[in-house]
Formats: structure tokens, sequence, C-alpha cells
């Protein structure tokens, strides 16, 4: 059911950028209002706490918690949602994040070699995120979220760590049970499995692929976006439907899988969230720590890059981009694609890296609900085409499909089931990553599914691209592979040595293997 606009009428909101809607609502709204967290209720127990904490709509950042944390004692306070994130280094650096009910004092993360010796103490960042209330929809919030960044950190060690603050020492028998652990990069490239899919939300079938992703046990695990569905209308608007409490629930259904698991999200058409300063991000800014771009972090969290042993990987903001869903088109002024070019090239000429892995939403070639963008293909296809990026992984569609090497929009070289195929001379695989956990689409009338075990005749699909007028341009394809109606998971096998190699497969939620391939540059 669709919810009654958030605050600004339909005729100037479709009018408005942004930015120009975060000022309409940060001078037009009534006064925020005090209540209880649905964080409280997710961590254990309903505790009664103030809101206190930043202007409607923002994230505030602080070293310390508000003074309206001696409501509650902290020993009534239960940290949740923990997930990790690599810094800019992963060898080096590792992100904490976590959230509380309600504001405590002191937080901090305890961290050592064995888990009964957590000996290093780091004091965690503040970031408290208010949403205004919305009368007749929805109450207001204040949310709480603690970071803690380790540095120094030793290359291929298992680390154990704990979040706590006064009142709640992770050290504690009484707490021991909360301590996970992590493990930084190797030193020198060695063999690596990582994970990834889009569109994930909260559900039974997302919960599934959580466990999914552990029996993988990778390094690390790719989100490419759409993470959590608080906002389900997707148009970057404030007339989107909106519950921010949904992230509460999504964080602690995730926990088990990301407190061990580097989470390393991008930003879908859903996590435009237009309630927060700057361009819909300030959620992501308040939840998540993600190394930097360099380019303008505050205005795309979901932009950075990191090389993990022999491969480099480069998230991508596919808001500044989409043709379909404007909301941010632009957004960067052409910053993001600059910073892009200048990435694949640094990557590509780096001594020790043998591929590069490009993610983020928006499909490039996509034959299902939302088909491709052609705002992606415009911007971004071009680069990927000089700098020969080894494998693109997009989410935004609700299945799996995986191309043919493509290279200029054309089919360069098939490639089934089972085959290997070379950048260098080929082109590059497009692989949609959708079937994470949301509510499944289909693909065009009349088009069968074909996966591994399954094949079917191989045969030209009639689909569609968005226009920058957003009209929806036909087309007929001949480079859509293998396509899947499930949920899902990509999983890749990275090979360092005398001869490199990204084995690449699709895994069913049962684990029953839908698609494999290879990828070998100059074989």
């Amino acid at each position: 059911m669709d919810l009654p606009d958030f605050g600004i009428p339909p005729r100037l909101a479709h009018r408005m950028s942004m930015a120009e809607q975060h000022e309409y609502l940060r001078t037009e709204l009534v006064p925020r209002r005090t209540l209880v967290t649905a964080g409280a209720v997710a961590a254990g127990g309903l505790l009664t706490g103030c809101g206190g904490g930043g202007s409607p709509g923002t994230a505030t950042r602080s070293a310390a918690a508000s003074s309206s944390a001696s409501a509650v004692h902290g020993s009534a306070v239960s940290p949740f949602g923990r997930h990790l994130a690599f810094g800019a280094d992963p060898k080096t650096q590792m992100r904490i994040s976590w959230q509380v009910p309600l504001a405590v004092r002191g937080p901090y993360l305890r961290v050592g070699v064995q888990p009964d010796d957590l000996g290093r103490r780091v004091p965690a960042e503040v970031r408290g995120l208010h949403t205004p209330g919305v009368t007749g929809v929805r109450p207001a919030l204040q949310q709480y979220y603690l970071h803690a960044a380790l540095d120094g950190l030793l290359p291929g060690t298992t680390y154990y760590y704990g979040v706590g603050h006064e009142g709640f020492d992770p050290a504690a028998p009484a707490h021991r049970s909360t301590i996970a652990s992590f493990r930084t990069a190797p030193a020198a490239p060695e063999r690596f499995v990582f994970t990834a899919f889009g569109d994930q939300g909260v559900s039974q079938a997302a919960a599934a692929n959580d466990h999914l992703v552990l029996s993988r046990k990778p390094a690390f695990h790719l989100h490419a976006g759409d993470i959590c569905y608080a906002d389900t209308g997707g148009r970057g608007m404030t007339s989107d439907g909106y519950d921010p409490a949904y992230w509460d629930l999504f964080l602690k259904q995730n926990e088990p899988v990301a407190r061990s698991v580097p989470w390393m999200v991008t930003t879908g058409n859903h996590d435009m969230e237009a309630w927060y300063s700057p361009d819909g991000y300030g959620g992501q800014l308040a939840r998540f720590s993600l190394p930097e771009s360099g380019f303008d972090p505050r205005h795309s969290p979901g932009a950075y890059a990191f090389t993990y042993g022999n491969v480099g990987f480069v998230a991508l903001d596919a808001n500044d981009v989409s043709y379909e869903i404007p909301a941010n088109l632009g957004h960067t002024g052409g910053k993001q694609t600059r910073w892009l070019d200048d990435k694949l090239g640094e990557l590509r000429s780096s001594k020790g890296v043998d591929f590069v892995v490009v993610f983020f939403h928006h499909c490039a070639y996509s034959t299902s609900t939302h088909a491709s963008d052609g705002g992606v293909r415009a911007e971004w296809l071009p680069l990927f085409a000089r700098h020969q990026v080894d494998l693109v992984i997009n989410g935004h569609n609700h299945v799996y499909e995986r191309t043919d090497a493509v290279r200029g929009g054309a089919v360069e070289r098939a490639v089934p089931v089972g085959a290997s195929t070379d950048p260098t001379r080929d082109g590059t695989v497009y692989v949609t990553a959708g079937g994470g956990g949301r509510d499944l689409y289909g693909f065009p009338s009349g088009v069968r599914e074909s996966y591994e075990g399954h094949v079917t005749r191989h045969e030209p699909v009639d689909t569609f691209r968005w226009t920058r007028s957003r009209s929806a341009a036909r087309e007929t394809v001949e480079w859509s592979r293998v396509r899947y109606r499930g949920f899902s998971l990509l999983s890749v096998e990275a090979v360092s040595g005398p001869r490199p190699a990204l084995k690449v497969s699709a895994l069913a939620q049962t684990g029953e293997r839908i698609d494999h391939f290879e990828v070998r540059r100059g074989g």
C-alpha cells in the first residue's frame, strides 16, 4: 500500500533535487518528538530513554554519547547489529560498527589475538541518526550507531573483539558469548573466496542466504545495493514509504555473518533515503564505515576501492548515472566517473593485481523487470572496455542473469556454462546477482530460464534499456546467456600464482550450483 506524501506536495517533490527536498523538510517540518527505538525491542528489552542528538534528518557524530545516556544504566543496554568493513588497506585496517537502542556512556571496543586476552581498548565514535515523525504515518525515531577504527593490524592474522560501554564489558564472564573474530588480508596474495549479491532486505530468504554465505567461508562479502529496503519506494523521494526502524531488524538479522565477514556495501536506489542530507545518504554515513573514495565520500559513500590479494575491487554509486531513477542523476558533477577512470588505470597498472572487479547496483545488461540502464552504459562501459575490467557485478533485478563476454554492446565471445573467457581478447562478463532475499522478479514473457543442469536453447531476447528521457527503448539482444529465477548468490574463488584465475560460481539458496565459468587473462 502506498503511504501518504511525507511532507512535500507531489507537485513540488518531482521538480526538486534531493538537497532541495532536504532543505524544505529541514525548514518546514514540525519539531521532532522523542520515542524509544525499535532497536530496544530487537536488542531484547524495551527501555525508556531520551531522543537527543541532531537536527531533523541528520546524523551527528561525537566521541562520547549524549548526556541523555544517564536515563538508563549501561548494564541494561545490549549492543546489537555488529558489522565489519575493511579500511582502505584490508591487510592492516578493519572497521567495527554496531548499534545500541539507547544512548550510552563511554562506548568502546576491546580487541586482541586471543579470545581471553582483549587488552587493547579503542574508543568508539557515536553517530546519532534522527528521523522526524510524520503525523498519522510514523513517530520520530532516534538511532545510535557506533564505530571503532582499527589500524596498524598485522596481515593474515585472526583477531578477537568485543564491543561495550560503561556498564557493559564484553570481557566480563556474563558477556563473553558476545566475543567475535575477524581475519585480516594476507601479506602476499593467496587463494581466497568472496561472495556477492544485491537486493537483500529482511526475510527468511535473506537470512537463508546469510547462512549460505557463511558456508562458503568467504574472506568478505560484496553487497551490490538495495541493502535493507527501509525505503520501500526506491525513487529517492520523500513520498517514498519509509520506516527507519527496519534497519534495526536488518542489522540484527545479518549480525551472525556480518560480525565476522566484512560486509562491503554499495548504494542502490532504495538506499537513497531522502530524509537525510547529503543527497539522501546521511543514513548510510551513519550506519556504515567504508573506505573513502577521495573524490567526495560524503556525497557518494558507496563509491570506494580496495585491493585484496591479487584482485582490485571498485564499488560505485550508480544513482549518479541512472537514467531510470534520476533523483541523484549527476549529483557528483562527473567527479565519480573521473575518479573511476583514474582508479581503474591505477589498479590495472598495479604490480600484483591480476584482476579488477567492479560492483554497483543498476544493471548494465539485464532482461528482467528493470532491464538495462542506458546511463550506466553511456558513462561507464567505455571505461570498463578501456581498462579491460574482468568482472562486473550488479543487483537491481531480483534474479540471477549472466552475459556472454561483451564488448561495444555486442557479444564478442560466447561463454556457456563451464567455459573460460579472457577479457584481454573477449570483453567483459556482466553478472546480475539480485537474488539476495527480496521478492523475486521474472524474465520477459516467453523467455525461458537457462542454467546449469537446465540449459535451454540459446535464443535472442526482446527487452529494453532506459534512455535519458526515461523512456524504454526496445532492443533484441543476444548476450543473455544464463537466467535463473530464484534466490541465489555469487561465490568467486580467486587464484594467484603462475596461472591466476577467477573461478566464478552461482549458487541457488539450496547450495546447488546454477552457473560457473572462469576468467583468465592472456591465456
